[in-house]
């Protein structure tokens, strides 16, 4: 039995991306741990803790993770604006990558771990948070001599279908229409396609754990109310594959022994 790390910028990006292939991991007997960089919040972290932390914890239980863990920053939000840090922690934006590349090393380490679970390098759609999950994800691999990363990603053009799709069910959906031109990874870079569907009943329960970000008013809480309200084989239709991208961690580490030589 092997153990998979799989590490994400925020709580609800675990079931959208990887839901299913967690799922997949557990029920096959694996130790499936989640690691979040950011807790879901932009300001101080109320007494009472973070709710979006709370919320997965709750989905990954449904998803059969063993452990829940969260490498200690803050949401630097997705706009033009980055905002000045919160008193208590970082923005993972601003935080220094070798340092988050140690902390989730030291997990990665503790854990043994076989597999790590990462972003592809335009952090999916481009927000600040998944693009620093993917440097500090490979970083940390090569730190803890984990010998396999796979890059959660999508293909563009499917991206680009559910986006037509979304504009012709009139859902409210805050980006521009070539929001996803260069965003994700073309269907050359895709070295793994899963085919999760038996698992949808779990992704769906797992999804509608966030609820807050469902009920809320961002970017896609829209879409994601819809999608907790349809039934599993149409859900399962829609979000029933996941894609990943594997990275030769030895020309990863040939780079950077390059980059430290100075050459």
């Amino acid at each position: 039995m092997a153990t998979l790390v799989a590490f994400h910028a925020h709580p609800d990006d675990e079931v959208i991306l990887t839901g299913g292939t967690l799922a997949q991991a557990a029920a096959e007997g694996h130790r499936v741990v989640v690691v979040v960089a950011c807790d879901g919040v932009m300001g101080e972290v109320p007494p009472e803790g973070a709710p979006r932390l709370r919320e997965l914890r709750a989905s990954a239980a449904i998803l059969g993770v063993h452990r829940v863990e969260h490498l200690g920053y803050a949401d630097s939000g997705h706009g033009p604006i980055l905002y000045p840090d919160p008193p208590d922690r970082t923005r993972f934006t601003r935080a220094d990558t070798e340092e988050a590349a140690e902390r989730l090393a030291a997990l990665l380490r503790a854990e043994n771990a076989d597999l790590l679970l990462s972003y592809d390098p335009n952090g999916g759609y481009g927000h600040p948070d998944h693009v620093r999950v993917h440097q500090v994800g490979r970083r940390a691999a090569e730190l803890a001599g984990v010998r396999r990363v796979l890059e959660a990603t999508m293909p563009r053009d499917t991206v680009q279908r559910l986006v037509r799709l979304i504009r012709l069910l009139r859902l409210p959906f805050r980006f521009d229409d070539n929001a996803f031109d260069a965003t994700y990874s073309p269907a050359s870079a895709i070295t793994h396609r899963l085919n999760v569907r038996r698992f949808a009943r779990q992704k769906r329960a797992a999804l509608a754990a966030h609820r807050s970000e469902v009920n809320g008013n961002g970017r896609i809480a829209s879409v994601m109310r819809v999608l907790v309200r349809l039934p599993v084989p149409l859900f399962g239709l829609l979000l029933g594959r996941e894609w990943f991208s594997e990275v030769s961690m030895s020309t990863v580490a040939g780079r950077s022994g390059t980059k430290q030589a100075g050459l």
